[in-house]
């Protein structure tokens, strides 16, 4: 008898677009400075759920992620965006009709904790020339200010 998938890779691992859905539910949360208790809470789940929705482990269903999308205050298109060509073309779908493992993405930048951490603790700066200098202050010490080379292409030289 053959076992059902679920939209998981051929390892078991979970599909990149769970995880990718997965990590913008934990970006958002994270940015609203919402617990994953405070989020189970608010649509009827435990914490564990949503740790689980956040690692792709489990994947949402559509109701689910309208409710998400309420409680996030995001339209239901912010969970899909910034979403890269190789992670759509391992959805469930492409998966059957081109069988093979896709890779699962390694850890994005934009959701990481640190990132997160900084993002949140910048958007609390209240001055808004404050917070533009911090911002110019930021690229200039990345190397990405106006006729800098990039960090990337700094690495390189």
């Amino acid at each position: 008898m053959r076992r059902s998938s679920r939209g998981r890779t051929a390892s078991g691992k979970p599909n990149p677009v769970d995880v990718h859905v997965g990590a913008r539910v934990r970006l958002r949360r994270t940015l609203l400075g919402l617990s994953q208790e405070k989020l189970g809470e608010a649509i009827g789940l435990t914490f564990q759920q949503v740790q689980k929705y956040e690692r792709g482990a489990n994947r949402i269903g559509a109701s689910r992620l309208w409710d998400l999308g309420r409680v996030l205050d995001v339209p239901m298109a912010y969970f899909f965006d910034e979403m890269d060509d190789s992670t759509q073309r391992h959805s469930p779908m492409n998966i059957a009709q081109h069988p093979g493992e896709p890779p699962v993405q390694g850890t994005d930048t934009m959701s990481r904790r640190e990132t997160l951490e900084l993002v949140r603790a910048y958007y609390r700066i209240g001055d808004p020339g404050v917070r533009r200098r911090v911002f110019e202050l930021t690229k200039t010490l990345a190397g990405i200010g106006e006729g800098a080379a990039t960090a990337d292409e700094a690495t390189v030289q």
